[in-house]
């Protein structure tokens, strides 16, 4: 990592993702995408963010934290839809005759197809998500309360909001870390993780005021503080607290109580969003050492979902946040 201690470092706003061989950059003004194709060339896709992202309902604290939420799905859908295109170009020999069904589609549809196709995955991916990291661990937690309530010392410790919230987070958290374990061993996800790698580098190597070359880049560390990853753990810690406020809904039946318990905390995952990023907001721009303290976690979890990009990677980093740049320094401050 290069020594930028004695420097006074660019926060940048300018954030992104790792897609399929490539990589999505999101500034002020600007959503690029880069993806290198099979034969070698750097493709980019180059999008206008639109009045909304500049106004100043959007900015407010809290809000801005939801609309971030929901507008990286989306966008983060839409920049893996087009890098799928690109390397479904080394199929193409060995494709299928579409079928009727697909025939069907694009008559009916046309170009509207992927806009079908990429909501309809954000749908799957939040039904997975909800099921996986809200349902399962209510379930598991309901079901350590049934226990508890065969021994009366147990029961007061299991009866108890605290207990409930504390319980569910550390499972939601558990299942979380096994699934980045799990997947980081896959071949294509590890070449996912080192774009990942090559996004913070390059994000690191503008924001210490460099030159963005694939020489100084790879000098920067692949850890940032600001990485989604962070947020999501975030975003897991922060729920534990609010859902702690709750009702545990006791008068009602088992089944009942477990689904009331389940809407609430879906209905409060805005909120909890919203916090979480103004605490990664804070942490980003902060050189309290508390607040470093509190970063931490996050950056070792990237240990899970980065790797160290190769030289070619990080020129596609780099051809993605090019555009993104703002002409005026100050539009991008985070």
């Amino acid at each position: 990592m290069s020594d930028t201690n004695n420097k006074e470092l660019h926060i940048t706003s300018i954030g992104g993702q790792a897609v399929m061989e490539g990589v999505m950059m999101r500034g002020p003004y600007k959503t690029v995408v880069a993806v290198r194709k099979p034969d070698g060339d750097i493709e980019k896709k180059i999008d206008d963010n639109g009045v909304k992202t500049r106004s100043k309902f959007f900015r407010l604290p809290i809000i801005r934290g939801c609309v971030n939420f929901i507008d990286s799905l989306v966008i983060g859908m839409k920049a893996l839809m087009f890098s799928a295109e690109f390397i479904d170009l080394e199929d193409e020999e060995n494709e299928e005759p579409e079928s009727k069904f697909d025939q069907w589609l694009d008559k009916k549809f046309g170009d509207n197809i992927k806009d079908i196709v990429i909501y309809v995955a954000i749908a799957i991916s939040l039904v997975f998500s909800v099921a996986v990291f809200m349902m399962l661990p209510a379930l598991l937690t309901k079901g350590v309360e049934a226990l508890g309530t065969l021994s009366p010392a147990i029961d007061k410790i299991t009866s108890t909001s605290a207990f409930t919230s504390i319980f569910e987070g550390v499972i939601r958290m558990v299942i979380f870390i096994s699934y980045l374990a799990i997947v980081s061993q896959m071949k294509d996800i590890k070449r996912v993780f080192e774009y990942h790698g090559a996004e913070h580098k390059t994000i690191a190597c503008y924001e210490a005021g460099e030159e963005l070359t694939p020489e100084n880049v790879k000098k920067y560390t692949r850890f940032h503080p600001r990485c989604g990853t962070s947020f999501l753990l975030f975003v897991m810690i922060i729920s534990i607290l609010v859902f702690a406020l709750l009702p545990r809904f006791d008068g009602f039946n088992a089944v009942v109580s477990t689904l009331l318990r389940l809407v609430t905390r879906l209905a409060l995952l805005p909120v909890v969003a919203g916090i979480s990023y103004e605490i990664i907001k804070l942490a980003g721009r902060s050189k309290n050492r508390c607040v470093g303290w509190l970063s931490k976690p996050g950056l070792w979890l990237q240990r899970l979902t980065t790797r160290e990009p190769d030289e070619s990677q990080i020129e596609v980093a780099i051809e993605s946040m090019k555009p993104c740049i703002p002409e005026n320094s100050e539009d991008d401050k985070w």
